[in-house]
Order: C-alpha cells, then structure tokens, then sequence
C-alpha cells in the first residue's frame, strides 16, 4: 500500500514538472525576446483563469494555460493520494482509518470551494 502511494506522488509530481517545463519552454520560445513593461500592470489573462478556457489554451499550445494545467495537476496529486488511501483502507476493511482519510478529503474539498486555508 505505502509503495503505491509513493508512486502515485512521484508520478504526479513527475508528470506535473514535465508539463510546467514544456509550457516554460513554449511560453519563452513565443515569448523570450518581448521586453516587460514593469511600470504597468496588466494582471493575469482571462484565459488561465477559467477551467474551459486553460484547456483549450493548452490545446492550442498557449505556453501559460499548460504551465497553469501542470500547476492544477501538481495541485491534485496529493489530493489523489488521500483518494487511493481512502480506497486502500476500505479494501483492507480498516474502517477507522477510511473514515479519517474521507474526513481529510472533506476538509480538502471544502477548503477548495470555500477559500479558506488552514
């Protein structure tokens, strides 16, 4: 059990890192010669703050919406392992232990949709 969940965090943060660095790379080879304007701020553009509109961005091969899928996916790897824990203990039929990885899942996802940390 424990192995797995440890290849579920390496794969996850693997993947994520490999996805961040290609965006990287795109996102300098389109844009690495522009000069910032750092006396004016322009924000964060409509298209990496939506979820449709990341991914069919990314689709597009926009270097900000696939460094923004790998951050999302770096996001939910750990949230995929509590999952794979929670499924673990319930085929072991550890329910003490199914019941605290489910009520971290709940904190999780309310934490998410709320916006409060901590």
């Amino acid at each position: 059990m424990q192995l797995l969940l440890g290849r579920v965090l390496r794969a996850g943060t693997v993947i994520s890192i490999c996805i961040v660095f290609f965006g990287g790379v795109l996102y300098l080879y389109r844009h690495g010669q522009a000069t910032p304007d750092y006396r004016k701020f322009t924000g964060i553009p409509d298209f990496v703050q939506h979820f449709p509109a990341i991914f069919y961005n990314a689709i597009a091969l926009k270097g900000q919406a696939i460094i923004q899928i790998g951050i999302i996916l770096l996001i939910f790897t750990p949230i995929l392992r509590v999952i794979c824990s929670a499924i673990g203990f319930v085929l072991e039929k550890d329910y003490l232990y199914t019941g605290i990885s489910l009520l971290v899942l709940f904190i999780i996802f309310m934490s998410m949709l709320s916006g409060h940390a901590g």
